[in-house]
């Protein structure tokens, strides 16, 4: 996302006819959301003598969230670039010359990019995981929400590998690229799931 893109303008493109933004894109701002959640929590928690012991940790942690959270904000234009190509090709006549070819390197290239996301998203479990035990108990709720945020955002981004590798000729290269997708959202998003009920069964 450009620096100078602001929240309401791209919600804006979002929410229009255009083809990018999209649900790629808003999967990477959902996980860079995610990210900034848990930099929160670990700055919440920092200086606290009752966590003393999980300083040095926790300011492990914050130039890790950082640099991912920029990772996931660059994955919104990355989303964006790949898919345009693949929008064009959509619109060629199907007799155009090495029309078979340009719509499978534009898939393949739009599904690469929702792939990256599902990546960097699943740097973020552990640390989530992490700071479910040592982060500040007046920020566990945020850390719910964290969880919450990227589970979604990893099902968000596999559902944009699905709708195009759907499409794919090359059936070995989309099932190959299905199956790494199902393996990472699945084990992530229960993950997610089990921090988010962890802290949920805690506060009743």
């Amino acid at each position: 996302m450009k620096e100078r893109y602001s929240m309401k303008q791209f919600l804006e493109n979002l929410s229009s006819k255009e083809p990018v933004p999209g649900g790629g894109g808003a999967s990477a701002l959902i996980g860079a959301i995610s990210c900034a959640l848990c930099s929160m929590v670990a700055n919440l928690t920092t200086g606290k003598k009752k966590y003393a012991q999980y300083q040095n940790r926790i300011d492990e942690l914050l130039p890790i969230l950082e640099q991912l959270r920029t990772d996931l904000l660059l994955d919104i234009q990355k989303d964006a670039d790949a898919f345009y190509p693949l929008s064009q090709a959509y619109s060629l006549d199907k007799n155009t010359p090495d029309y078979d070819k340009i719509m499978e390197e534009a898939l393949l290239t739009a599904s690469n990019a929702p792939m990256k996301i599902v990546e960097d998203v699943s740097r973020l479990i552990p640390i989530l995981e992490e700071l479910e035990q040592i982060g500040s108990r007046l920020a566990v709720s945020d850390v719910a929400v964290a969880a919450a945020a990227c589970s979604a955002a990893l099902k968000g981004a596999v559902m944009n590998i699905y709708i195009n590798t759907k499409s794919m000729k090359n059936r070995e290269t989309a099932e190959t690229m299905n199956k790494r997708a199902k393996e990472l959202s699945k084990d992530g998003v229960k993950r997610c799931d089990k921090v988010y009920e962890k802290i949920c069964a805690g506060m009743m």
